[in-house]
């Protein structure tokens, strides 16, 4: 079996006033391709892995554009179908210090709520395949998106791939009649790394632990006990002191050993979007390459990292992150 990693996720079209600016006093836009899945397959691109994206797209000059966007990263797009349904797409207002950065979202009846499960040959998709990743967004778009997901996850395991998960749950998503913990409890049932942690493990079981270290390492064992597919779990943490100012750091449970990195602080922020992707491809790397510490360590440097850099993905390399890794964050100019 080979290296390869495989996404499945939204292929969606970010638009925002240039700087700082609001979208009241802006007459201009910029926009940069991304999706949560997307930004992960094109970090793991960028560090040298062999990743495969599967989405829809629009049939249309503007899915041509994603499409050739995704491809500039070595990324396969076999499995990228299109449709007559427009891309999604969604405005961002980044803030600054005390303004918070605002998000509004025209995704529920675009080309990936719109894709279909039967156009998708999962097998040969996931041929060669080490790891398969997906999120709680996914889902959440429609349910031709969820049962496309779901049969994905089927082969998966039948296949017996490494099948990590970040099941973040979205209130605004969730519009066609299924309940979205429910949805995203069924399918983690199928994923053997979690990405997340108390919040994310409360919504999906029910429970109500603290997010103190005593009441993860409780959830964490919970959430193993009641789904005994997961054997490790790792968790971003990132403490917000103004939209400028960030610390992130990462805490695991792997085989009931818990360990966590030291907190690193970005200040300032450029770009908050896509940090928790970053540390999803991060730790995929980290998990290939090295040890189960090491690689939550290279995961926190990749999503501090990513604070720095404009877009919804890393475009640091491997040798980037361990700089930060190691302790170099200086930020001196290479000559």
């Amino acid at each position: 079996m080979s290296n390869k990693i495989v996404t499945f996720g939204e292929v969606i079209m970010r638009l925002s006033p240039p700087g700082n600016r609001t979208m009241k006093q802006s007459h201009e836009m910029e926009f940069f391709f991304g999706g949560t899945e997307l930004n992960v397959a094109s970090s793991l691109a960028t560090m040298g892995c062999d990743v495969r994206h599967i989405s829809s797209v629009s049939d249309d000059f503007v899915g041509e554009s994603a499409v050739s966007f995704i491809k500039s990263f070595g990324i396969d797009t076999t499995f990228i179908n299109k449709n007559d349904h427009p891309l999604g797409l969604y405005f961002l207002e980044v803030g600054s210090s005390v303004r918070a950065s605002r998000i509004a979202y025209n995704r529920l009846n675009g080309s990936f709520a719109n894709i279909k499960s039967e156009q998708i040959d999962w097998k040969k998709a996931l041929e060669g395949c080490q790891y398969f990743h997906w999120t709680g967004i996914s889902p959440g778009i429609s349910e031709s998106a969820y049962e496309s997901l779901k049969k994905g996850l089927q082969t998966a395991r039948e296949l017996g791939i490494e099948v990590t998960t970040d099941p973040a749950y979205r209130s605004n998503l969730w519009k066609y009649g299924k309940n979205g913990n429910e949805v995203l409890k069924e399918l983690v049932s199928y994923s053997t790394i979690f990405i997340g942690g108390v919040n994310e493990i409360n919504e999906i079981l029910g429970t109500q632990f603290s997010s103190d270290k005593e009441g993860f390492i409780e959830a964490c064992k919970e959430l193993k006990q009641q789904i005994p597919s997961i054997h490790k779990i790792f968790d971003k943490i990132r403490i917000g002191v103004t939209a400028s100012s960030q610390q992130t750091q990462g805490r695991a449970l792997v085989e009931d050993n818990y360990f966590e990195t030291e907190l690193l602080e970005v200040n300032p922020v450029v770009d908050r979007i896509g940090t928790g992707d970053a540390f999803a491809a991060g730790l995929i790397y980290g998990l290939i390459n090295f040890d189960d510490e090491k690689a939550l360590k290279f995961a926190n440097a990749a999503c501090a990292i990513k604070h720095t850099i404009p877009g919804d993905i890393n475009y640091c390399s491997v040798e980037d992150i361990l700089e930060v890794m190691n302790g170099d964050s200086g930020g001196r100019i290479k000559r």
